[in-house]
């Protein structure tokens, strides 16, 4: 496992989870590391099993000076598109974190608006391991919201794809139509709206 490097001072990582799939909505999380408390095997939580996500979650929780989780609904997703959706996430996320950053460090290309200065990091979650921590807390949170949305739509396969447009996904869509919690400005859930 890589040991990701962490910058010096109140720096937080921030990362989103779901800009892909075509239900629920799209979670970021900003996370500022205790550099006395590190964390064992942090990295890009595509790379992590869902056990280690989990277990690693918990740590971050315990361990980090602040940290913070919120979301941008499937509404405001089909309003104002998945990018500037992912950004008013990752913009609340570090808003709330209770402790103002010195700086914010965003997995990707681009930067949301924040009360701090900000620096783009693409592949981010894999090299520095504020980013990592921010991508495992976005990641669990959504998959255990898509879980509660597979309580209540069982017939999609919700717990098994986490609302990615796989083949059971679009043959549940097809044969089940969409529910409140579908992006409707998706392209397979748009066309499916206008048969």
């Amino acid at each position: 496992m890589p040991l990701l490097q962490q910058p010096e001072g109140l720096v937080c990582g921030v990362d989103e989870a779901g800009r892909g799939p075509l239900a629920g909505p799209v979670v970021a999380a900003a996370v500022i590391l205790d550099p006395t408390r590190p964390i064992e095997g942090l990295d890009d939580s595509k790379k992590l099993s869902a056990r280690r996500r989990q277990v690693l979650a918990v740590e971050i929780r315990a361990k980090a000076l602040a940290w913070a989780v919120a979301e941008a609904s499937v509404e405001e997703i089909d309003c104002i598109n998945i990018l500037q959706a992912s950004m008013l996430a990752m913009q609340r996320a570090v808003e709330a974190l209770g402790i103002e950053p010195s700086r914010a460090l965003i997995d990707g290309n681009r930067c949301p608006e924040l009360c701090c200065p900000a620096e783009a990091i693409i592949g981010g979650d894999g090299k520095v391991a504020s980013i990592a921590a921010a991508s495992i807390l976005a990641k669990t949170v959504r998959d255990a919201l898509m879980l509660e949305m597979h309580a209540l739509y069982p017939k999609y396969g919700f717990d098994r794809h986490m609302g990615y447009p796989t083949a059971v996904h679009l043959k549940a869509l097809r044969e089940h139509g969409v529910t409140p919690i579908h992006r409707r400005s998706y392209a397979p859930v748009a066309q499916l709206l206008l048969l």
